[in-house]
């Protein structure tokens, strides 16, 4: 992962295996961009099997409600999205991610890890406290979150511990924060 020189984006390399050879494509990170709507709610649509992950992009997206909003692209192709929108705890705003969604036939080759590193690293720059997750438990981990009960911050939604999850980007904004997190109402209003 690399920044750009300007950097807006971060680029990997990713191998694309062609007659038997493996020739590296590059992945792009980067904002979403106006023309990118079809094409984002298209991956949340195949990589959860369901139209409510897109919808819930589209009315974050329209209500104002995206912190940031990134995509991966391989040969100026939508194939990865994420989004972080504010979220509270008590008086302290951070940031909820999801959906975080990519093509199935591109998923474990480290597009949604390149799409986590460097939204996480945005958020960090922009000085965002905290990052919360509700996902899987075997992923989000390799980017240090922990379960937020760990924090004294539980969800508002009823999900299993282990994958309801914090990562603390600023320890200090974060000293005597505990308490209930409270999601965007897009989360629970859009079906």
């Amino acid at each position: 992962m690399e920044p750009t020189r300007d950097g807006s984006c971060t680029r990997a390399a990713h191998s694309q295996s062609f007659g038997g050879q493996d020739k590296p494509t590059l992945i792009e990170i980067r904002e979403e961009h106006p023309t990118d709507v079809t094409a984002i709610r298209d991956v949340n649509r195949r990589a959860f099997g369901q139209d409510q992950e897109g919808h819930i992009v589209d009315a974050l997206r329209s209500n104002g409600a995206a912190l940031l909003s990134l995509v991966a692209t391989l040969k100026d192709q939508v194939v990865g999205h994420i989004m972080y929108s504010p979220l509270f705890v008590g008086d302290v705003t951070g940031s909820g991610l999801g959906p975080m969604a990519v093509l199935p036939e591109l998923q474990r080759q480290g597009i949604g890890s390149n799409l986590v590193r460097t939204g996480n690293r945005k958020l960090k720059d922009a000085g965002c406290p905290f990052v919360v997750v509700v996902g899987h438990s075997s992923f989000y981990p390799r980017f240090g979150f922990k379960p937020a009960s760990t924090y004294g911050i539980s969800c508002e939604w009823n999900v299993p511990d282990n994958v309801f999850m914090l990562l603390v980007l600023d320890q200090a904004k974060m000293q005597g924060v505990s308490g209930l997190a409270k999601y965007r109402p897009e989360f629970s209003t859009v079906a």
